[in-house]
């Protein structure tokens, strides 16, 4: 459940920041959502009266998370985007995702599931690749490239961070995370703010802040909780279910259409997210222990 209200949170991302690209530079929209999503995350910790520092023990973990959701998520799907990739095509991304993290989970968690999950996992990043590859063009773009490289820093980000909120809160993970950025995230939002062109419009804005707020902070909140509560294998193949409900998204804000398809796409994936919820694997942490 929680997991669930994470992927609900991050399937608005793309078109959130295509709409935000409307009034904004790409580079602004990626530093300027870790700027917005910083604010919020200190005036959090100081409510709750935490060091407003990271632990210095967990320190390159938390590097990790800055490297892989804060940067590296957020530049290189803004930038594929930017370059021409429809949200559809980027859907691509959040269905091969549950894998990368799967496979993250593996080697950095310890975490060691079944054969059952792996086809499951398999299963599902094969339904929705071939639905969201079938819907398009399915030829290689340079785009794919700056996809490829969004995956993997989020793999890395949900694998560090789940591994953290089996001690910490999700809220202090990410908002530790957004800490270690700091530094990086709100000074070049402030040079980008005056040496780019910006057209701020009500839609932009809604996208910038949709981005900042929910996507780069909110969502995490309950998705590292569910991650650490469920194992980050199994509770990351919820993320099956985002390219379709980013698809849903795209065609309610932006007109795109799509037909019987989606229906038998959607099934698919639903049928391989339950397997996998009920395949638990050695080495899966229970979430009493959690």
């Amino acid at each position: 459940m929680l997991a669930g209200l994470g992927v609900v949170s991050f399937s608005g991302s793309f078109p959130g920041t295509v709409f935000a690209m409307r009034g904004f530079d790409p580079y602004f929209v990626t530093f300027s959502r870790a700027g917005i999503a910083t604010l919020v995350a200190l005036v959090c910790l100081a409510a709750a009266g935490a060091p407003l520092l990271p632990p210095r023990k967990h320190l390159r973990a938390y590097l990790v998370i800055a490297v892989g959701v804060v940067f590296g998520f957020p530049l290189f799907s803004a930038l594929a985007l930017h370059g021409g990739a429809s949200t559809a095509h980027a859907a691509v991304l959040t269905g091969l995702l549950p894998a990368a993290t799967a496979v993250g989970a593996v080697l950095r968690a310890g975490e060691r599931p079944r054969a059952l999950f792996w086809i499951a996992c398999a299963a599902g990043a094969l339904s929705i690749t071939v639905f969201v590859l079938t819907r398009g063009s399915g030829r290689f773009a340079g785009a794919d490239l700056l996809l490829l490289l969004a995956l993997v820093g989020a793999a890395a980000g949900y694998t560090e961070g789940g591994r953290l909120a089996r001690e910490t809160p999700g809220w202090r993970v990410i908002s530790y995370s957004l800490v270690v950025a700091a530094p990086i995230t709100v000074p070049v939002t402030a040079v980008l703010a005056v040496t780019t062109d910006t057209r701020p419009s009500g839609v932009s804005l809604a996208g910038l802040a949709y981005v900042g707020l929910v996507s780069m902070f909110l969502g995490f909140v309950p998705w590292y909780a569910g991650l650490a509560m469920g194992g980050i294998a199994r509770a990351g193949q919820v993320q099956l279910a985002q390219p379709l409900l980013t698809l849903l998204w795209a065609w309610l804000l932006m007109g795109e259409r799509f037909g019987w398809a989606t229906v038998a796409a959607a099934f698919a994936v639903l049928v391989c997210v339950a397997v996998t919820q009920v395949s638990r694997g050695a080495g899966t942490r229970p979430p009493d222990s959690a």
